[in-house]
């Protein structure tokens, strides 16, 4: 080999040695890329690659064919029921409403809607339009545990009754809440349906500041013996509470039975149920109670015959 044709063999050597071996795109004196040894199980992967992300498991909006067999038990249930029935579940984490029966259908709301005046004057507390003492908030846990009417009349008769009626309408929801006709304008005097009523739990849990979506949860859960039927059916297991509603009233010139129900069951106050039922003439009250409290323990897949405590 001649002097010169060796100087060009050195230099393209040279050169090569520069460009990182097989590391294409190395920068000039970087450190050197050390695989892992086969010893420890573990495979590199190439340094473009994008880590791998695993997606976490979203809520199915399908119910599993047990929870299905279960709704169609208590959607079947309720379409065998005397009268005028509206059963409405809402699944506050799929979003899923579950409805069986007629729950547009309106009759009277009976004490349900003390539910409503308490959610009303905390609110109005809360904005300082109202100052609520000693004795207003004995009168909510009251009409709230015992479901009591003087107290429910007292809290409404101080802090303007019929003005609360176009916010229950346009805040909580409740777009079917009317006065019955021929009534004056009184709490006992209106009417509603399943779904104003499942609003209205919805706004509570959902919209309320907390610490009054706080003490409303915790008072739903202890409410007296004569409310522990209906929501309460769902069964100790999944910390139900609610507000209860019956009484005797007049519908088409006979006087019939109304048991309603409203609350929330599930860890988190996963679900929303309202149930109103108006029996026809001849019902009861414990016929009423056991219905709507049987229909949401076939839902929840709680003991059916519900054990309930009538008022």
């Amino acid at each position: 080999m001649s002097v010169r044709r060796g100087v060009v063999v050195l230099l393209i050597l040279v050169t090569l040695s520069a460009c990182g071996g097989g590391h294409g795109g190395g920068t000039p004196g970087a450190a050197p890329v050390t695989s892992p040894s086969l010893s420890t199980g573990v495979t590199a992967e190439p340094a473009s690659a994008a880590p791998t992300t695993v997606p976490s498991a979203a809520p199915s909006n399908t119910p599993s064919s047990a929870a299905a067999n279960r709704q169609s038990q208590a959607k079947a249930f309720v379409e065998r029921q005397p009268g005028t029935i509206g059963l409405v579940v809402r699944d506050r984490t799929t979003g899923t409403v579950w409805r069986a029966g007629k729950t547009q259908a309106t009759t009277w709301t009976a004490s349900t809607i003390k539910l409503a005046i308490a959610t009303d004057l905390l609110e109005r507390h809360r904005q300082g339009r109202i100052t609520l003492d000693r004795t207003d908030r004995t009168n909510l846990d009251k009409a709230l545990i015992n479901s009591d009417n003087d107290a429910a009349t007292a809290l409404w008769n101080r802090y303007d009754g019929p003005g609360m009626l176009d916010r229950f309408r346009s805040r909580f929801g409740m777009g079917g809440l009317a006065v019955v006709q021929g009534y004056d304008v009184f709490w006992r005097h209106l009417r509603c349906g399943a779904e104003d009523l499942e609003h209205l739990m919805s706004y509570v849990l959902e919209k309320l500041h907390a610490e009054d979506r706080a003490y409303l949860v915790t008072t739903l859960r202890k409410v007296a013996g004569n409310q522990r039927w209906g929501v309460w059916a769902a069964g100790p297991a999944l910390k139900p509470g609610n507000k209860d509603g019956w009484a005797e009233k007049p519908v088409g010139g006979r006087t019939v039975w109304v048991t309603h129900t409203v609350g929330f069951a599930g860890d988190n106050e996963r679900y929303v149920v309202a149930a109103l039922y108006e029996q026809p003439a001849g019902g009861s009250l414990a016929n009423g109670a056991h219905a709507v409290s049987d229909a949401i323990a076939t839902y929840f897949g709680a003991k059916v015959p519900a054990p309930v405590t009538l008022p």
